[in-house]
């Protein structure tokens, strides 16, 4: 059945996919222990990814020399497909991501730090 209209929030922690539709995701990313620091690099091999801050602080770190990018809110942060990335965050962030619906660990490549 068709929606005219979805209002969706996510109050809970972590990443959390919202809406999935043809080949796109939107999904939410929240505080969550694990974003306090970087403990891992990771790059999607087949998509960029897109990144938005709409409250809080979030650092997104580009490339294996980890450089630092402080987030503005509202502004686009486009992660290239293939580049090593993170993300950390504050307790009270609300990052908003876009995605290809099919990122997953099998078109992924991660370095533990």
């Amino acid at each position: 059945m068709k929606k005219d209209l979805e209002i969706i929030d996510y109050t809970g922690a972590g990443y959390h996919p919202v809406v999935d539709f043809g080949a796109w995701r939107v999904a939410f990313l929240r505080y969550e222990e694990r974003f306090l620091k970087v403990t891992k690099l990771e790059r999607h091999m087949e998509t960029d990814e897109v990144f938005v801050l709409l409250e809080g602080e979030a650092t997104l770190y580009i490339g294996t020399e980890q450089t630092p990018y402080v987030m503005e809110p509202h502004k686009i942060y486009n992660v290239g497909a293939a580049v090593w990335h993170a993300i950390t965050t504050s307790e009270d962030a609300k990052v908003l991501i876009v995605e290809n619906r099919d990122t997953t660990e099998n078109n992924s490549e991660y370095i533990y730090l």
